[in-house]
């Protein structure tokens, strides 16, 4: 497993805010005729000038921001701040020499906090970050008090983050949408930002990661500084890595790489040379990804820091494991594993427990190896790191495999799914949560536009007294006018209103579909279950399909191939089933089929069907012929012999068993259940649990169907 250097999604409903500004604009319009009158004919007096000056506390604000970051101290805490990585200690002894050069209250001395803080927890220095934290407590400017609360912010939850509470740290950076440059500096921001992409990336939340990413580079821009944007370039790119956005991810890894070669540092050049190094092992150029980890691992030691050689060789040794090269792997992992300890690094210290696990198992000593890998699992898992966990379960299992423990290798991917499913659904939770949030927001802005309005009208409504008698008539006239207007205005409202409707229908059928296959999603799978399960309990045919070797097709044709494999499998699929049965792109390479028919013989035949549309012939991709094979898991619900009827969970995580077991005995196959001698669903997990044994003795009979046509790739 690699690691990179460690470092509110609000969706817009562009019908919905149409729909409003016309409505305005209409509003708006009818008010100005239906006065005219009346301000046309208003006496001379005093009143407000709508255009009004601009605030002064604003202008003088911005404007003294301004000559405070021109002052010469901020060169030096630049200096310092590049500086950091490589030698923390010296670092921090700097910043306390310099700390009484600052002005207190002055957002200079937020940022040398900051920097403080940062080094402090970096060297799990707890009575020094308990002191930083106390100075920016009881912080004694009003002017500056908002930068002096975000850098508390910042400092705790990098506080959190070193104890292991990767969430926890998150939340306590959540209010971080709410400061501005103007408030706090560009150059804390930016920090903040770019640790909150760290966060959300590591807890699973990608897309949110990516956002903040964004901002810190937008940041960085606006400081012209080659070293910030190289810097934030690259973990922009490691963390597109992890979204499986390979094409971003090496366009801004190259990116990083030339805004680094303008202004280079030893520390830097590791950043990046680390981040193109993953990417280019993903890719699967291996010589070139070698010459890269080369690259970073001399840039570590030219830097002198115990923390970046760990990770340097931490790095190393899972590109050996990828190679197979076990042995040279399981001495970088040591090598690393000895300067974690020593720099008292959580993260670099997982990692090479991790490698060195997984080294070991390559090298037939399966039990120590795995044990290694789960103690450093759970770790990771109790710290909240879901996305680390769910990667290294699949990694753990793919090696085990290899090794021929098959019961774990299985054992392995069920975790992996476990995991993948749980980060799914509290992203899921999560944008239900915010979009209920924005939805409150609106409501509350409606409400103070409306009370505003009556307030508005209230005023005019005083004023209309002192004119005289002779305005009514205009006003008469204005009243039938506003009348005819409103008419027009409500019937353009009632057309909007129809047109956002048809609107929001086509984006509810998008949403339900997988844009790549065009087949229908988890979600429509979730809202179509509702339906098609009585009591949530599933009737028909279930079939779980998982393309084999999947990753080394990406590796090997290359993403685009990968792409036409998955768009072709699905109409293949597509062609052997009937309009009403239900096709779902399940996630990845996985497809899950729905048949409203569950005798026995017509399930058995379908699965062969299957694997043989799938199997033959071979995917196009221009010239390139793919040859392309899958794994199967079905059953018939309810379950022969005692009709023992299942929620659609566990009948999916019961051909989920099976499928996986087609995969451990060689891949091609379809496994399917006929029957379990089970009366409820407790006695049914416990024969699922080992399903391969209860199946050699006899209380549970499985179908087992083989592909025309067998592969083997060589491994890499």
């Amino acid at each position: 497993m690699s690691r990179a250097p460690a470092v509110t999604r609000a969706a817009t409903a562009p019908g919905r805010r149409r729909a409003r500004a016309c409505l305005l604009e209409s509003v708006r319009a009818g008010l100005l005729l239906s006065l005219l009158g009346l301000t046309a004919c208003q006496p001379a007096g005093p009143g407000v000038d709508s255009a009004g000056p601009v605030p002064v506390a604003a202008a003088t604000g911005a404007s003294a921001l301004e000559e405070e970051l021109k002052q010469p101290i901020w060169q030096e805490l630049e200096r310092i701040e590049r500086e950091g990585r490589s030698h923390p200690a010296a670092s921090e002894h700097a910043l306390h020499e310099l700390q009484p050069r600052t002005a207190p209250g002055s957002l200079a001395r937020v940022q040398l906090l900051a920097q403080r803080g940062h080094l402090a927890t970096e060297m799990r220095n707890a009575g020094l970050t308990a002191s930083i934290l106390k100075d920016l407590e009881e912080w004694p400017a009003e002017a500056s008090r908002r930068a002096a609360h975000l850098a508390l912010l910042y400092v705790r939850a990098r506080q959190q983050r070193f104890s292991g509470d990767l969430r926890q740290a998150e939340r306590t950076m959540a209010p971080l949408a709410g400061y501005s440059v103007r408030e706090t500096g560009p150059r804390l921001l930016l920090r903040c930002h770019d640790f909150m992409a760290y966060l959300q990336a590591e807890t699973g939340q990608i897309d949110d990661a990516i956002a903040s990413a964004n901002e810190a580079l937008r940041l960085a821009d606006g400081m012209g500084q080659p070293w910030r944007r190289a810097l934030v370039m690259s973990n922009l790119a490691f963390i597109y890595h992890q979204a499986q956005q390979l094409e971003l991810a090496q366009q801004f890894s190259v990116q990083s790489q030339a805004e680094a070669n303008l202004d280079p540092s030893p520390a830097l050049l590791y950043d990046v040379h680390t981040t193109r190094g993953i990417i280019l092992q993903t890719q699967g150029w291996v010589g070139q990804a070698q010459q890269a980890k080369q690259a970073a691992l001399d840039a570590a030691r030219q830097s002198g820091s115990d923390a970046l050689i760990a990770l340097a060789l931490g790095n190393f040794a899972d590109f050996h494991l990828n190679q197979g090269n076990y042995p040279q792997a399981l001495e970088f992992s040591e090598q690393a594993l000895a300067l974690a300890i020593a720099s008292q690094n959580i993260d670099y210290e997982l990692l090479s427990r991790h490698n060195r696990g997984i080294a070991k198992i390559g090298l037939k000593r399966i039990e120590e190896g795995k044990r290694e890998v789960l103690e450093a699992l759970a770790r990771d898992e109790q710290r909240g790191a879901d996305t680390n966990a769910a990667n290294a379960w699949l990694e753990l299992g793919m090696h085990l495999e290899r090794a021929g423990d098959l019961p774990a290798a299985v054992d392995a991917f069920h975790q992996h799914r476990r995991r993948i499913d749980q980060v799914l659904r509290n992203e899921t939770r999560k944008a239900l949560l915010e979009s209920q949030e924005s939805y409150e927001d609106e409501r509350r802005a409606k409400e103070i536009e409306l009370l505003n309005r009556g307030n508005s009208l209230k005023q005019e409504q005083l004023r209309a007294r002192d004119l005289q008698l002779w305005l009514w008539a205009a006003l008469g006239g204005c009243i039938v006018l506003s009348a005819v207007l409103l008419g027009l205005a409500y019937q353009r409202i009632r057309r909007t209103n129809q047109a956002l409707a048809h609107s929001n229908a086509a984006l509810k059928t998008a949403s339900e579909r997988d844009p790549l296959t065009g087949l229908a999603n988890r979600r429509h799978f979730l809202a179509a279950i509702k339906r098609l399960a009585e009591h949530g309990q599933i009737s028909g045919s279930l079939f779980l399909i998982d393309i084999d070797h999947f990753k080394r097709i990406n590796d090997r044709h290359g993403h685009a191939a990968g792409d036409s494999v998955l768009i072709e499998i699905a109409q293949r699929l597509r062609a052997c089933l009937r309009d009403e049965d239900l096709l779902v792109r399940w996630g990845g390479e996985e497809f899950l089929i729905l048949v409203n028919t569950r005798e026995a013989s017509f399930a058995s035949t379908l699965a062969q069907r299957l694997l043989d549309q799938i199997a033959w012939p071979t995917v196009k991709h221009g010239t390139q012929g793919i040859p392309v094979t899958a794994s199967i898991g079905f059953a018939s619900f309810p379950m022969a012999p005692h009709e023992l009827a299942l929620v659609w969970e566990r009948a999916i995580d019961l051909v989920d068993t099976a499928m996986y077991l087609a995969k451990a005995h060689g891949r091609n196959q379809a496994y399917g259940i006929a029957s379990v001698a089970a009366v409820d669903e407790v006695q049914l997990q416990s024969l699922a649990g080992d399903m391969e044994a209860s199946w050699q003795a006899g209380q549970l009979e499985l179908i087992t169907l083989h592909g025309p046509a067998r592969f083997e790739d060589s491994r890499q």
